[in-house]
C-alpha cells in the first residue's frame, strides 16, 4: 500500500452558526482606544462636521475605517468587516456614509487635518504617560526619524507623477519616533507629495519635522529632549540651519554626502585620530573606525555643529563609489551632540537605518497604495493610516510583553486579531470567550487584563 502524506481532514461546511464573532482579538485595539480616550479626543475634534441629526459620530466612523486599516484591509469598503460583528464594534456606518465623510474632511483642507492631529496627540500624551518604563525614549530623549517612501499609483491618481525610481505614484515624506530595540515605532507625520519631489527638499523636510514636532508632549519640546535623524536626504544648509538654530532644545542627527571636499579631508585625518566603531552591545566593530573633521570642512555650515565620517572596509564583492577613500566605504554625518563620544554618536545615526522597519509596517498597514482619486481625499487617508500606526505601536506598548512587544503588523493579524471567539452572556455581562487551544489564548487575555488595569480617561 502506498502511505498517504499532507492530507487534510474533511469537514462538512454549513451555515447558521451563532455567537461567534470573527476578528475577536481585535478587541485589543478597541480596548486601546478607549483607554488611550482616542475615541473621545476625535469625537471632540470633529465636532464641527457632525451634521444635524446624524446618526453616526464622525470620530466614531474615523476610528472604525482605521481599525479595519490596522487589521489588513486597504480601503474604505472595509468597514463592511466591521458591520457584521455589532457586538465587538457597535454600530458601524454605511459605506457611503464613509465617503460622504471623507469627502467632507478632504474639502475642509488644513483646518480638519489639524483637528485630527491634535487629537492624536492628546491621546498620544496619554499614553507615553500610561506607559512609563515602555515610553518611547532612551536616557529621555526621543528619536524621531524622517525619510521618504514611494507609493505606487495609477495615473488617474491627482499628484501621480514620474519617481526617480522609474516608477510612477507618489513621494510621501514622513515621520516615525523609534521605540529603539525593544519595541517598533510610531508615525508622528506624513506630508504626501507628488512622485516627482525631490529627496532633498529642505523645504518639505522642516514641514515634516515641524508636524512631527508638534505631536510629542510638550516636556519633549525643550532641553534637547528630542533627536531629529535623517539620511543624507535631509544634509542640506536650509535644513540644517533650521535644525541648528533651534539648538538650544533640540538635538539632530543628519547624514552628509560624502563630498570631494570631506573625501580629501578623509585622507588627512592622521592614523591615531581614527577611533573604532562599536556595536550595540559595546563590542568593538571589526574593519570600521570613526573620526570628527574640522577646519574648512565647516565652512558655510551653522556654528557647532560636528561632522563625524566613517570608514569600513567594504563587503566581498561591494562596490565602491569616486568617494570612497583607500578602498575603504565612507559615510557622514552632522550632529550637535557633545556630550557623546563619537563611537556612540555613531552608532546612535546608524540606528536610523530602523526607519526602515517602520516602512515595511506602513506599507502592510495601508500605504501600499492610495485607495482614492483626489489629493485632498489621500491626504485623509494618510492621517487614517497614521491612525492605525498609532494602535498598532501603542498597544503593545501598554498591553504585550518580551517578543510580542516587537512584533510587526503582521503576526499581530496573524496571531492576535484574528483569533475568533464564542460570546457568553452571564450575569447581564456580555465575554468573548477564546478557544483555549490557540497557541496565543493566554497572550490575548493577559494583554487584555494589562489594559482594563489602566485607568479610564476623565
Amino acid at each position: 500500500m502506498k502511505k498517504r502524506i499532507g492530507s487534510y481532514p474533511r469537514v462538512r461546511v454549513e451555515g447558521g452558526g451563532r455567537a461567534v464573532v470573527s476578528q475577536a482579538g481585535a478587541v485589543l485595539l478597541v480596548e486601546t482606544v478607549r483607554k488611550a480616550g482616542l475615541d473621545q479626543a476625535l469625537s471632540a475634534a470633529l465636532t464641527p462636521w457632525r451634521r444635524p441629526r446624524a446618526v453616526h459620530d464622525p470620530g466614531k466612523i474615523l476610528l472604525d475605517v482605521a481599525l479595519v486599516v490596522a487589521l489588513g484591509g486597504d480601503c474604505l469598503a472595509g468597514v463592511g468587516m466591521l458591520r457584521a460583528e455589532p457586538a465587538v464594534f457597535g454600530p458601524v456606518a454605511s459605506d457611503p456614509t464613509v465617503s460622504r465623510l471623507i469627502d467632507t474632511l478632504a474639502a475642509a483642507g488644513p483646518k480638519a487635518l489639524s483637528a485630527i492631529q491634535k487629537a492624536r496627540a492628546q491621546a498620544r500624551e496619554r499614553v507615553w504617560n500610561m506607559a512609563k518604563d515602555a515610553a518611547p525614549n532612551t536616557a529621555g530623549q526621543v528619536i524621531v526619524d524622517l525619510d521618504g517612501v514611494l507609493v505606487l499609483a495609477h495615473s488617474e491618481k491627482q499628484d501621480a507623477t514620474a519617481t526617480w525610481k522609474k516608477t510612477f505614484g507618489h513621494h510621501p515624506l514622513m515621520a516615525f519616533v523609534d521605540h529603539g530595540s525593544g519595541g517598533s515605532g510610531e508615525p508622528v507625520a506624513c506630508l504626501l507629495r507628488p512622485g516627482n519631489a525631490g529627496s532633498n527638499t529642505a523645504a518639505d523636510h522642516i514641514t515634516t519635522a515641524q508636524l512631527a514636532l508638534v505631536q510629542l508632549p510638550k516636556k519633549y519640546r525643550r532641553g534637547r529632549h528630542t533627536l531629529i535623524r535623517t539620511d543624507s536626504a535631509g544634509g542640506t544648509h536650509e535644513f540644517v540651519a533650521w535644525l541648528a538654530q533651534r539648538g538650544r532644545w533640540l538635538s539632530y542627527s543628519v547624514g552628509m554626502t560624502v563630498t570631494e571636499q570631506i573625501h580629501q579631508a578623509v585622507l588627512r585625518v592622521p592614523h591615531a585620530a581614527w577611533t573604532a566603531a562599536v556595536e550595540p552591545g559595546g563590542e568593538v566593530r571589526d574593519g570600521a573606525w570613526v573620526a570628527e573633521l574640522d577646519g574648512d570642512v565647516l565652512k558655510g555650515w551653522p556654528k557647532g555643529m560636528r561632522l563625524i565620517v566613517r570608514k569600513e572596509r567594504p563587503h566581498p564583492g561591494a562596490q565602491l563609489r569616486f568617494t570612497d577613500a583607500d578602498g575603504m566605504r565612507l559615510t557622514a554625518f552632522a550632529t550637535n551632540t557633545t556630550d557623546i563620544p563619537i563611537a556612540a554618536l555613531e552608532l546612535r545615526h546608524r540606528q536610523g537605518a530602523r526607519a526602515e522597519d517602520r516602512i515595511r509596517a506602513a506599507r502592510a498597514t495601508g500605504l501600499r497604495n492610495l485607495p482614492l482619486r483626489k489629493t485632498a481625499q489621500n491626504q485623509i487617508w494618510l492621517e487614517i493610516v497614521q491612525i492605525a500606526l498609532d494602535l498598532l505601536a501603542w498597544m503593545p506598548m501598554l498591553a504585550l510583553t518580551g517578543k510580542a512587544r516587537r512584533w510587526e503588523p503582521r503576526r499581530l493579524r496573524l496571531r492576535l486579531f484574528s483569533a475568533a471567539a464564542q460570546v457568553v452572556t452571564t450575569a447581564r455581562r456580555r465575554r468573548l470567550r477564546f478557544a483555549r487551544h490557540w497557541p496565543w489564548t493566554d497572550v490575548i487575555t493577559n494583554a487584555l487584563a494589562r489594559l482594563e488595569a489602566l485607568p479610564n480617561p476623565g
